[in-house]
């Protein structure tokens, strides 16, 4: 990409980083907890979904806050983490990894939950009763019928943090080379004279990258809700 300066390079680079690192560990969390919403029986269960959903519903910027109360240095766990294993977030890449993950982890949990709710639970009970245990079921019966919406779910939370703004901004700052993603270094280049050509470019990024997510999705979900129909 000959036609973006080293800066808005950076910006881009840094938010496929961030993007792909919050989906990819927040997606097996976002399995076991549409699983946890679509098949299990417990108490505070209308809780969780609450707490899943809450990002979707709180302005980011008051997510980013708690993240940085919560997360920060001189935060109950941010400190702990910092002087146990000296990992940092707060104006940290993986900060903005952690706001991005939390703030598409509902979208991600909800296309899982969609997904496990539509499998016939009398496949599992047949697993069940040929002496799969949970486990097994899970793995051989439901992980394949559910694959699409798994990968449905990873697209939509990658896509979230592609666009995230508000809990990034607010939790890790736009540092440049280190917290300024897309999003951050777009508003950044609308604050400066002459810097709106850079904002367009970026924004003609954004919209390149956010498309071929969405394309590339579909594409992979039908691929293998075909395979799955030719079992």
């Amino acid at each position: 990409m000959d036609w973006l300066s080293p800066e808005e390079w950076m910006a881009v680079r840094l938010s496929l980083r961030v993007s792909f690192w919050a989906t990819l560990v927040s997606l097996p969390f976002g399995v076991l907890t549409a699983l946890a919403l679509a098949r299990g029986r417990f108490w505070g269960k209308s809780l969780l979904n609450g707490l899943v959903h809450l990002p979707l519903i709180l302005p980011p910027v008051v997510t980013g806050y708690l993240l940085l109360i919560v997360f920060g240095r001189r935060g109950p766990i941010g400190s702990f983490l910092e002087d146990t294993f000296g990992i940092v977030f707060a104006f940290r890449w993986t900060g903005a990894a952690l706001a991005c993950a939390i703030m598409g982890f509902p979208l991600m949990v909800r296309a899982i939950r969609l997904a496990i709710e539509a499998v016939d639970p009398k496949l599992e009970d047949a697993a069940g009763t040929l002496g799969a245990n949970r486990v097994w079921t899970f793995a051989v019966v439901t992980l394949p019928l559910i694959l699409p919406g798994i990968l449905a779910g990873a697209i939509l939370a990658f896509a979230k943090a592609m666009g995230e703004f508000g809990a990034t901004i607010t939790f890790v700052s736009a540092i440049p080379g280190e917290t300024q993603t897309l999003p951050t270094a777009i508003y950044a280049f609308l604050q400066v004279p002459g810097g709106e050509a850079s904002a367009m470019r970026l924004v003609v990024v954004s919209i390149i990258l956010a498309m071929g997510a969405l394309l590339v999705s579909e594409a992979v979900a039908r691929r293998v809700a075909r395979r799955i129909a030719e079992r």
